[in-house]
């Protein structure tokens, strides 16, 4: 287990779905600074930059107050703005603030319940895009795809549009409406789709035996890696060795990441205990090694990991580390390359801290940011194959396991 920390492997903001055992943080007040009125004190400053006089903050505060037009000005959100507005000088689109509504949204989504349009967003090439709709959301029966771009949301077009910004506009409470203006391939022009927000109730782990050539496949389907990942796997897994089938399925298709533990402790169900599952790289060189732990029982079951473009973060983990030690063959497409670490930090004020802290490694040693795991057997998925609910990769898969 994670003792002290939780990690937090999103390739989004998850909050879209919401409205993608935190420890450290710090005490403001007790070091930093402290605003009261229009009196401003810096204090315990003696580890800032020597060339950085972080006495501007407060300036740009003081004025806003004495000029600004619409003043009273609220001085909590004037706060918060301040805190966003560090955390996107950084320039990494996982590095985030939360505010206490916003925190309270994602750790909902990752327990499984939420209200909004069922949708996993993220930056592709600096365009904020669709990574994949759940099954049965409203985003799925409007007809969103994985891929598509999303160029205005309400009529506001998102071009320099934070990912932040783009998930608290999208999300919102059941019953109400948001529209999207969609670029997707293969259409020559962008098109409007309106959504109807509602509760999500999300299973992360769902699973079925089908039959291939006349063996018993078991099909496991992981969509996010959440609360209740961990209980639901172990059930798919009796229920593998019970019926003794002949091949797994492991369908990690549009599964956009969650928690690194959850990644750790399902590749322990094939991987050696005590075996390299993901190595955590710093930035100070340092590397933390995360080993299988528990019993490798469907290490000699025939197994076949099914990934595509939305494939991401925590799956990426667990998908390359099966196939690094051969337990799996990888089948799809390209997947979304999103190979860094991010810990939630709580900090005061029910706010927090989601800042990218590392970057993963394989067990083999290869930094999939960017590039992505690549199938060994190459089978695409068409719109029209996904909106007629085809499957060619799945078929593809239990052909594969049914020899």
């Amino acid at each position: 287990m994670i003792s002290t920390r939780k990690y937090v492997l999103t390739i989004v903001l998850l909050l879209v779905l919401a409205a993608g055992t935190f420890a450290g943080g710090m005490k403001l007040g007790a070091k930093g600074f402290v605003y009261s009125g229009h009196d401003f004190r810096i204090i315990n400053q003696n580890n800032a930059p020597k060339d950085v006089d972080y006495n501007l903050l407060w300036q740009v505060l003081s004025t806003l107050k004495d000029k600004d037009i619409d003043k009273p000005l609220n001085d909590q959100q004037l706060l918060y703005g301040a805190a966003k507005g560090l955390v996107a000088a950084v320039g990494d689109p996982y590095t985030t603030f939360f505010d206490p509504k916003e925190l309270s949204d994602f750790q909902s989504q990752l327990s499984g319940n939420f209200d909004g349009i069922g949708a996993q967003v993220g930056l592709k090439n600096g365009v904020i895009a669709i990574i994949s709709p759940l099954q049965g959301s409203p985003a799925q029966k409007a007809g969103l795809l994985s891929g598509d771009l999303i160029l205005k949301i309400n009529d506001q077009d998102t071009t320099n549009m934070s990912l932040d910004d783009a998930v608290s506009k999208i999300r919102g409470p059941k019953g109400t409406q948001v529209k999207l203006n969609i670029l997707r391939a293969g259409k020559d022009k962008p098109f409007d789709v309106s959504i109807t927000r509602d509760t999500i109730v999300v299973q992360s782990v769902k699973f079925s035996t089908k039959t291939a050539n006349g063996k018993q496949i078991e099909d496991i389907e992981v969509s996010t890696f959440g609360d209740d990942t961990d209980a639901l796997f172990r059930q798919a897994v009796n229920d593998a060795l019970n019926k003794k089938v002949s091949g797994i399925v492991l369908d990690l298709r549009d599964d956009g990441g969650g928690y690194l533990q959850d990644a750790v402790d399902l590749a322990s169900y094939w991987v050696q205990p005590g075996d390299l599952v993901v190595s955590e790289q710093h930035s100070d060189g340092t590397k933390i090694d995360y080993k299988a732990q528990g019993g490798n029982s469907l290490n000699r079951i025939p197994t076949i990991v099914m990934i595509n473009g939305g494939t991401a973060s925590a799956a990426e983990i667990l998908s390359g580390a099966l196939h690094d030690y051969g337990f799996a063959k990888l089948l799809g497409e390209k997947s979304f390359g999103k190979g860094s670490v991010q810990e939630l930090i709580n900090l005061p004020q029910g706010t927090a801290l989601k800042v990218t802290v590392a970057k993963w490694l394989t067990p083999k040693g290869v930094n999939l940011n960017h590039n992505g795991l690549d199938p060994d057997i190459a089978v695409t998925r068409s719109n029209d194959q996904i909106i007629n609910n085809q499957d060619p990769q799945l078929d593809k898969a239990l052909e594969q396991l049914g020899q």
